[in-house]
């Protein structure tokens, strides 16, 4: 998919001026489900301005409809795929548009394969995971970089996951696409200047349609995104130039 079609949900003239007073610019990709939507909600709440993307339209017009519930139009929401390099490329010039430069950027989209031998997964569910988890971030990170470069600031967060750190049977690519968010991670943060950032975040086990793929009814015991998503924001709000390159856990 090459397409992003960034008539955005919310094309309110707010624009950057619509950010709340003292509150901070964000951007999640993967927004319209799972953790990247509990964190966007919860970070709206805090009175932070959403900036998110994602494939589902449907997903984005209700994620919208929560954000505005406290009456403030200023969060931007819109089709992208992170996948696709000239996709990411025209969410870069829609955000800077619309919202300038994002204080911090959460990447959060990510996928899983399906229980499966690494000899038993087939190839486009391999290479689904890989561009998303992979691709997907340095996608992100080729076109928003250079827009936080000149004032040297900026916050970038890379979800990663246990199994970024540890191996598991049975979910090989999806190891292997984390293993390879913490060493992108760390190498990305001896290219940056004084003052950014660059995290690899463990977000912990949490009740997603990600860990029901892997295990499946038993995923239930573990505690719900919106749960999760208030220790989250605090965490990553919090985050400064001071933990470049860190693997870090919530």
């Amino acid at each position: 998919m090459k397409t992003a079609s960034f008539g955005a949900v919310n094309r309110s003239a707010a624009g950057a001026a619509g950010a709340s007073s003292g509150g901070k610019t964000v951007m999640i990709t993967g927004v319209s489900k799972g953790l990247g939507r509990a964190l966007a909600i919860e970070l709206a709440k805090r009175g932070h301005t959403i900036i998110g993307c994602s494939r589902a339209q449907d997903k984005l017009n209700s994620l919208q409809s929560e954000l505005s519930s406290d009456h403030n139009n200023h969060h931007l929401l819109l089709i992208a795929d992170v996948r696709s390099n000239s996709s990411v490329e025209e969410l870069a010039r829609a955000v800077i548009e619309k919202k300038g430069v994002p204080d911090i950027i959460v990447n959060n989209a990510g996928t899983i394969n399906r229980n499966n031998k690494i000899w038993e997964v087939p190839e486009e569910e391999f290479d689904a995971v890989i561009d998303t988890n992979v691709k997907g971030i340095a996608n992100v990170l080729r076109h928003f970089i250079p827009l936080m470069l000149p004032k040297k600031q900026g916050i970038i967060v890379n979800f990663s996951s246990g199994w970024g750190r540890s191996g598991a049977a049975l979910v090989a690519p999806y190891c292997a696409s984390k293993w390879a968010v913490e060493g992108l991670t760390r190498s990305v943060a001896k290219e940056l200047p004084d003052g950014m950032a660059v995290i690899a975040l463990n977000p912990g086990v949490i009740h997603t349609e990600m860990l029901q793929s892997c295990f499946g009814t038993s995923a239930s015991i573990y505690q719900a995104p919106d749960a999760w998503a208030p220790k989250a924001a605090t965490m990553i709000l919090n985050l400064t130039g001071a933990d470049n390159g860190a693997s870090l856990t919530v």
